[in-house]
């Protein structure tokens, strides 16, 4: 058996309604992330100095050295780019979530202060700002255990959200696993939230962002000026808004950092979105608490199905009828790579015709043989499986006069002896007039074209009865 886990899927065609109080639009996130004090520095126990996101271009850590240069430029977004951040949001009553280094948040008091007076959120970034790809399992979960026991010492309260950045494949599945958090954001991959399941515990994912972000000015390729970094976070905007507008209404995500768009030049760019963003009626700024807070409240996770979990025995009895009497299609299914993407109605239909698609001609054959005569003597006789008795009474074909009856035997007979199989047809497409006029029309074809199609109504059919059972 083989699972994959990737989702592709996610919420598919017809995403949820938002719902954002007071019927707004967008949902703007503002993030600010506080890494200062956090990052690699041999006086904080690493091995080097930070050479991530900088003005110095193309950095490389000192292996055993401090960097009095990058340093200074963290300094610059604890001494003067926070405060510039804080007066601008502070001014304009836009409260913003924090990411907190919990090592960076106890080496900086009268910022904490300063968030905690204006009602900031203040989620934790983990215990340092360091690499975690390739850190030890267990020593990534005793660093996110440290780092609660840090943020609530230094800020009176545990996290309520999280965000790591510099993730390893395991930090989604141990942050959700602490069972502490009403939100993470360590995924990129979607504009709403969504609901994370890991066992028993469902867990309400919050995605970020790396593009519309001022992480860019330090990154090639990257913004220049503030006006670059404007017309990104304008252009996002508006295509957003536009889908709110139009009743899609979504979450627009924006990370900032004190030592990037701290600095003048970039901080105008900033400054002049958010005149053009407050320029527009319907526009919400909350923290990812108050995001967190209304999707658990309008989107509460709901248990459902997901075949791509089920055993091979839970799997055949949901799904082996599916194939009119050949079970053995969801039984050969079920060992192909499924996942996430299958636990839907099209995905569940696609990995099922590849079942029936890779079969024998004789095998196919034999599916096409299982299914009952429209309107036949099976039908009359109240023997037809459950599927197929609802899927011929929905063109009424239990309810036919005498002469339309003898019309489908007559019909029915002929096409079985030209063809070795039954007439099959998708009857919910149809209403007995169409079926009654592509059965003369297909009749007189050769049996190579009526076997393919045949098999494609097959197909069709069984899209439609799982169409009953997934979203």
């Amino acid at each position: 058996m083989t699972r994959y886990p990737r989702d592709f899927r996610g919420y598919g065609p017809n995403p949820p309604d938002a719902a954002w109080p007071g019927g707004a639009k967008i949902a703007i996130s503002l993030v600010l992330n506080y890494e200062e004090g956090g990052e690699n520095n041999i006086l904080h126990g690493d091995a080097g100095s930070e050479a991530f996101l900088s003005d110095i271009a193309g950095a490389q850590p000192w292996p055993g050295l401090r960097h009095w240069n990058m340093e200074s430029l963290y300094d610059y977004g604890a001494r003067a780019g926070f405060w510039r951040l804080h007066r601008l949001f502070t001014r304009r009553g836009i409260p913003v979530t924090i990411y907190g280094v919990a090592t960076a948040l106890a080496r900086n008091p009268e910022q904490v202060a300063a968030m905690q007076e204006a009602g900031w959120e203040i989620a934790s970034h983990g215990l340092k700002w360091v690499e975690h790809r390739d850190m030890p399992e267990a020593d990534e979960a005793a660093a996110i255990a440290e780092a609660f026991r840090l943020h609530e010492e230094v800020t009176g309260a545990p996290p309520s959200g999280w965000y790591t950045g510099r993730c390893s494949m395991n930090t989604v599945r141990l942050t959700a696993a602490t069972r502490r958090l009403a939100w993470i954001s360590d995924t990129y991959d979607d504009d709403l939230p969504w609901w994370l399941t890991t066992g028993d515990h469902d867990q309400l994912v919050i995605p970020y962002t790396l593009e519309a972000n001022d992480m860019r000015f330090a990154t090639a390729p990257g913004y220049i000026t503030g006006e670059q970094f404007f017309t990104y976070l304008k252009d996002s905007f508006d295509v957003l808004y536009a889908e709110g507008l139009a009743g899609h209404a979504k979450m627009f995500s924006i990370g900032l950092h004190n030592r990037l768009i701290g600095r003048p030049g970039k901080f105008a760019g900033l400054q002049k979105f958010l005149d053009y963003a407050q320029g527009h009626e319907g526009v919400w700024f909350p923290r990812r608490i108050d995001i967190a807070d209304h999707w658990r409240r309008i989107h509460p996770p709901v248990a459902q199905d997901r075949p791509s979990q089920m055993s091979r025995a839970a799997f055949v009895a949901r799904f082996g009828g599916i194939y009119e009497h050949s079970p053995w299609i969801a039984d050969q299914a079920w060992e192909l790579e499924l996942g996430p993407a299958h636990d839907s109605a099209a995905g569940l239909a696609s990995v099922l015709a590849r079942a029936f698609r890779r079969a024998s001609p004789e095998a196919r054959l034999q599916v096409l043989r299982a299914h009952p005569d429209l309107a036949g003597k099976l039908a009359a006789a109240k023997r037809l499986t459950a599927e197929s008795t609802s899927e011929q009474a929905s063109a009424a074909l239990d309810a036919l006069t005498d002469a339309e009856r003898e019309t489908f035997q007559r019909l029915n007979t002929a096409y079985t002896a030209r063809h070795g199989f039954p007439f099959i047809i998708a009857v919910r497409d149809n209403t007995k007039t169409s079926i009654l006029a592509a059965f003369e029309a297909r009749l007189a074809n050769d049996s190579e074209t009526e076997f393919k199609a045949a098999c494609t109504q097959v197909e069709r059919i069984a899209t439609l009865r799982l169409k009953d059972l997934l979203p």
